[in-house]
């Protein structure tokens, strides 16, 4: 890729994120030093997409423990309970966030005999490992992915679930860029996504970088474009994903699964294992993050709507697994009934 998400600097122990917010217009970089200044980077969405946020947690706990001067193990997990607790509570509805942060804190536990200098330089290798798996586990996800891209077809996604939102090349982009470097000459249309416009800000952004020949069009086109025959199959990614097969992802994705359901289109959501969470077992499960009105009545640079109306603002929905064509993970590609074949993907 020509940009790089989340970096490591071993030489001052910091991370370096892009900061998405200031995308498509600026490409800047901004270095933590601490965590309390990743809880913000997560909560404000300068760092974003599943994959991405729970690679950026892990590294926020380094630099929550990293100059930590406890006299004790105990002390010190003190400490590091408190950095994942902050970090946990800035975004619900990805469980990468979760699954990140309880690796981290693990792989501290077990190591606490050697010392906590020790558990430092195991929770900055656990860190590093985390975003390699990640980089490793997009280049599967596409591969498995691509199989189901056919020669000359459209696809439509929704939101961004490419190399901005993870630390390789993308969970549901990782399927459309596999398939572009095969010579499967295929086309994208991206959904805006409203109210935070992901698709129209970063996925569009992204497959331009990339060469990749993208059409923008508003959320409310969606159902237009199927029905004029210019959308082949659907590819998202999710934030969680139960263990019937339900998918919850950026708002909005219910809508375009229904709309292809209508239209008799695939859907296809592309996503790690580890947001497959076996311990929820329907999408009703999954908490939903509602951010702030202002997303909605400010959601282009200025007021769009009278003082005092009421705003809901779900940042994410749940689309039921009937709705689902197949769910690509890096191990493989999972099809209905889900609650066999993710058990058999979890298991395997």
């Amino acid at each position: 890729m020509k940009f790089t998400t989340i970096r490591w600097n071993e030489a001052d122990r910091t991370c370096t994120l892009l900061d998405q917010t200031r995308l498509p217009g600026e490409v800047v970089y901004e270095t933590y030093r601490d965590y309390r200044e990743m809880e913000t980077a997560i909560k404000t969405l300068k760092v974003r997409g599943a994959p991405a946020i729970g690679v950026a947690a892990a590294f926020g706990v380094v630099l929550g423990v990293q100059d930590s001067r406890a006299g004790s193990y105990a002390a010190f997990k003190e400490e590091l309970n408190t950095v994942v607790a902050v970090l946990a509570a800035t975004r619900p509805t990805a469980v990468n966030l979760f699954w990140a942060l309880e690796r981290m804190r693990r792989v501290a536990d077990e190591n606490a005999a050697n010392g906590i200098e020790a558990v430092k330089t195991v929770l900055t290798r656990e860190a590093l490992a985390i975003r390699a798996e990640d980089e490793a586990m997009c280049r599967h996800i596409g591969i498995h992915g691509a199989v189901l891209i056919e020669t000359g077809q459209t696809v439509l996604t929704h939101c961004n679930a490419g190399a901005l939102a993870t630390a390789g090349t993308g969970t549901a982009l990782s399927v459309i860029y596999q398939a572009h470097r095969e010579g499967k000459n295929i086309r994208v249309f991206a959904d805006e996504t409203r109210p935070v416009l992901q698709g129209a800000r970063l996925t569009a952004w992204e497959l331009v970088q990339e060469g990749i020949d993208v059409t923008l069009i508003c959320d409310n086109m969606a159902a237009q474009v199927m029905k004029e025959g210019k959308i082949d199959c659907v590819v998202v990614g999710a934030d969680r994903i139960a263990a019937n097969g339900d998918v919850a992802n950026k708002i909005g994705t219910y809508g375009v699964a229904v709309l292809a359901r209508a239209h008799d289109i695939p859907v296809y959501v592309a996503a790690p294992s580890t947001t497959i969470d076996m311990t929820i077992r329907t999408g009703v499960s999954i908490p939903i993050e509602e951010r702030h009105a202002s997303e909605v009545t400010e959601g282009l640079g200025r007021r769009t709507a009278p003082d005092g109306v009421r705003v809901y603002n779900p940042a994410f929905d749940v689309t039921p697994a009937a709705y689902v064509s197949a769910i690509v993970t890096e191990r493989g590609v999972a099809r209905f009934p889900y609650d066999k074949s993710l058990a058999a993907l979890m298991s395997g």
